[in-house]
């Protein structure tokens, strides 16, 4: 995830001490790289699915552009419903929120409430941004999404293994 924006992988973080949340390392990295060394994670709700959507500040280019191409699209196909101030708050009504070094973050409670975040997060790498999903949120979706439900059962499985490993004192 080097490349700055690009953000691919998968990683699973259980609600940590105080009901913080860890943006795992990979992730961690490429967002402080797209917000230009700022700790800073962009999130907000999905238009259509059931979870959330992080990214760096690099992004924010992107999405004036992407504001332009709709509005452009609407008057050339003589879309009279099109709202550039509707969408506008669509697009850019993304939190800022700050994280550690160790990658932990506070979700606020309204975003926590449009994720339907419960106690813990699966991370999906989608290019210029990611996926941050309640897994039982993704197991709900249908079978475009089942290698993504699949590495989030494997990637659950391994944080409850080892969390009874230690809670066993092993």
């Amino acid at each position: 995830m080097s490349v700055l924006g690009a953000y691919n992988g998968q990683a699973y973080s259980p609600i940590g001490d105080k009901g913080r949340f860890v943006l795992p390392p990979a992730f961690r990295k490429a967002v402080k790289d797209a917000s230009g060394g700022s700790k800073t994670l962009c999130l907000l709700a999905h238009e259509r699915f059931d979870c959330l959507v992080g990214f760096g500040l690099s992004r924010i280019e992107k999405l004036h552009e992407q504001l332009d191409r709709e509005e452009e699209r609407a008057i050339r196909l003589q879309h009279n419903d099109f709202d550039r101030d509707v969408r506008a708050g669509q697009l850019f009504q993304f939190e800022q929120l700050p994280f550690d070094d160790s990658g932990r973050f506070v979700m606020p409670d309204h975003l926590k409430e449009l994720g339907k975040v419960d106690d813990g997060l699966y991370f999906q790498g989608a290019g210029d941004f990611f996926f941050v999903w309640n897994p039982a949120e993704l197991a709900r979706m249908d079978a475009a999404w089942k290698g993504a439900q699949a590495t989030c059962r494997r990637l659950v499985a391994e944080a409850e293994a080892k969390a009874a490993k230690k809670e066993a004192g092993q």
